[in-house]
């Protein structure tokens, strides 16, 4: 998966399409993200008396595929590529942003 945890993305499609926020967490097993203030959900949580907790709705942010987003360079979005450096005898696998060629 091209999307890490703490990249800027920009949603590509659904109900926040254009929304930009932070990879919270990323699940490769899944294909999903979980993207700061994006996908926002109601979860209704029940009471429970014994541990002196109030029924309440929470409000918190589902996953989204990550074929849903983009990464997000200079507020628009960009494919990722990758470009081996070498350094001594250690070959690094960098990501490159495919729209400038610039290291992610």
């Amino acid at each position: 998966m091209k999307i890490k945890s703490g990249d800027e993305v920009i949603v590509l499609a659904g109900k926040d399409k254009g929304a930009t926020g932070k990879v919270v967490k990323a699940m490769p097993r899944e294909d999903r993200v979980v993207v700061e203030g994006v996908n926002l959900v109601k979860k209704h949580r029940k009471a429970n008396p014994a541990g002196g907790q109030q029924s309440e709705v929470v409000t918190k942010e589902a996953p989204i595929h990550v074929s849903n987003v983009a990464l997000s360079e200079d507020g628009k979005a960009t494919r990722v590529g990758y470009r081996f450096d070498e350094q001594g005898d250690e070959v690094r696998k960098v990501r490159v942003s495919r729209r400038t060629g610039k290291d992610i």
